[in-house]
């Protein structure tokens, strides 16, 4: 667990309890959200999911805000999806989860990281970009629900150090 110093959350992996409230900052972060039965696979039943949350730790029971799936595959992590409530965005809380996931793939043997994001999504695109990825492709039209394309981004060498300062 870390602790943000904007923030004050606690960045831990997900258990079956804080599905409810990840399905709802799904709900709200994207136009077309995971079905609540795709994140209970990916905990119950996924062997390649790693699955991190951002919860606050003044709450009791603490409330998650943030949230973030990545796949590790042999060498190479694939990062499924990041959100953080909107009421908390813009406080560091999706560059720590990233950061935090990121190193716990690193450590299960992931060499170089892997993402799709919407091309209109600039603020993700800054965050991922501020950690070293870059875009590698484009895929038209990828996403169903407008035809927009996708950024196929991409991450070489894994920043460490900055990862560690990133997750707290």
């Amino acid at each position: 667990m870390t602790q943000d110093t904007s923030v004050d959350v606690d960045i831990r992996p997900m258990q079956m309890e804080d599905l409810e409230q990840v399905g709802q900052i799904d709900r709200l972060s994207f136009s077309m959200p995971w079905p609540q039965r795709s994140f209970r696979f990916e905990l119950t039943q996924n062997p390649a999911s790693h699955l991190w949350v951002a919860a606050l730790r003044q709450d009791t029971p603490r409330r998650v805000v943030g949230v973030i799936v990545t796949w590790v595959i042999v060498d190479e992590a694939h990062i499924g999806t990041i959100a953080v409530h909107p009421e908390y965005r813009q406080a560091g809380i999706g560059k720590r989860l990233l950061a935090c996931a990121l190193l716990d793939a690193w450590q299960a043997g992931a060499r170089q990281a892997f993402l799709e994001v919407r091309r209109s999504n600039l603020a993700a695109q800054a965050l991922y970009t501020r950690v070293g990825f870059v875009v590698e492709a484009v895929r038209p039209r990828y996403y169903r629900d407008n035809g927009e394309d996708a950024l196929l981004m991409t991450l070489k060498e894994f920043p460490l150090e900055r990862l560690r300062m990133d997750a707290g």
